[in-house]
């Protein structure tokens, strides 16, 4: 299928983001402004302009939303704070819905604060993350294994979100992850998908998708060696895709390997995100056509499109349309 046959069909799915939906806040400062403070001598920022954006995995909501997705909701936790009423308005605006969000007192919401440069257009502070590093409260995770085993059933799509880099204070606890391996075969027809950034060897019987660093500590801390094939087993995943950056996505599954090549593009502006974009394109493509290379291939076509846009981008479909195009007449000119 081509890029306008997958597309046409978006519409008509739908897809759940399930873990960590956290709350992007770009804070741009003028430098001129940014005097120590009278009292302490401290120097201070000052911040001029806030925008914010659903991260994490409200970046995959935000790129399935942009490519058409039907319906697009999230799963997961976030605190009754201001954070928390910021990103929910944030994927109002975006047409995500937050009902399936479990918001409690018992965190904070997971927020990234970033720093930039009023003046250079650079991200040049340190950056304030606000994380959670105690357990998920057990009746927080009682709600959303409940709101997961009730709504599977509603959708086409469900993607694993696991952002959380600490050893525990993130939404895919090993319990969400023991219910969606034992979901995923009961619904053989829906794509479940999964992206960590540290506990990639722990999810079983799902589509995983690591990039090679993440794959490559997994391999090391499973086996001793790098063998990604023995990580799928593993994993008892039907398929695994590792993206190796600009040198596109090794597909594996029982039938062995293969290498789906990117779209070369000359000086991304931000790759921040690009993995998000990708699993948001290659899983609605894999439940379009089927086909591995066909997902791995529109998956890496989306990525193309976002990394050259500052902070969390996302792909329209006439962004896709071109893309493709363009790719298409690069390939007839090289003889391919």
């Amino acid at each position: 299928m081509n890029a306008a046959q997958i597309l046409a069909e978006f519409p008509k799915l739908s897809a759940l983001v399930v873990g960590d939906i956290c709350l992007d806040r770009w804070c741009t400062y003028d430098p001129a402004v940014s005097e120590p403070s009278r009292e302490t001598g401290i120097p201070r920022i000052g911040v001029v302009r806030t925008e914010v954006t659903p991260g994490a995995g409200g970046t995959i909501a935000n790129n399935l939303a942009a490519l058409g997705t039907g319906r697009v909701a999230v799963l997961g936790a976030i605190g009754d704070d201001g954070f928390g009423t910021e990103l929910s308005r944030a994927l109002a605006d975006r047409g995500i819905s937050a009902d399936l969000l479990v918001r409690t007192p018992a965190m904070q919401t997971f927020t990234y604060t970033k720093v930039i440069n009023g003046q250079t257009g650079i991200e040049d502070q340190p950056r304030l993350d606000f994380i959670n590093t105690t357990p998920l409260a057990t009746d927080v995770e009682r709600q959303i294994l409940d709101r997961l085993q009730m709504a599977v059933d509603s959708f086409d799509i469900i993607l694993m979100s696991d952002q959380a880099e600490t050893s525990q204070g993130g939404v895919v606890t090993p319990a969400v992850r023991e219910l969606l391996a034992e979901l995923a075969p009961q619904y053989p027809e829906r794509i479940f998908f999964a992206d960590s950034r540290a506990r990639i060897h722990l999810f079983r019987r799902v589509i995983v998708k690591p990039n090679q660093q993440e794959a490559e500590n997994a391999c090391r801390e499973l086996f001793g060696r790098v063998d990604f094939p023995a990580l799928r087993r593993h994993s008892q995943a039907p398929l695994m895709f590792v993206t190796h950056g600009p040198g596109g996505v090794l597909a594996i599954d029982e039938t062995g390997e293969t290498l789906i090549r990117t779209r070369p593009v000359a000086n991304p502006v931000d790759i921040c995100g690009a993995g998000d974009s990708f699993s948001a394109g290659a899983a609605l493509a894999l439940r379009v056509t089927g086909s591995p290379a066909e997902a791995a291939h529109f998956g890496n076509l989306v990525a193309s499109i976002t990394i050259m846009k500052k902070g969390t981008g996302t792909a329209s479909p006439e962004e896709i349309l071109a893309a493709a195009r363009e790719s298409d007449v690069r390939e007839a000119n090289s003889g391919h």
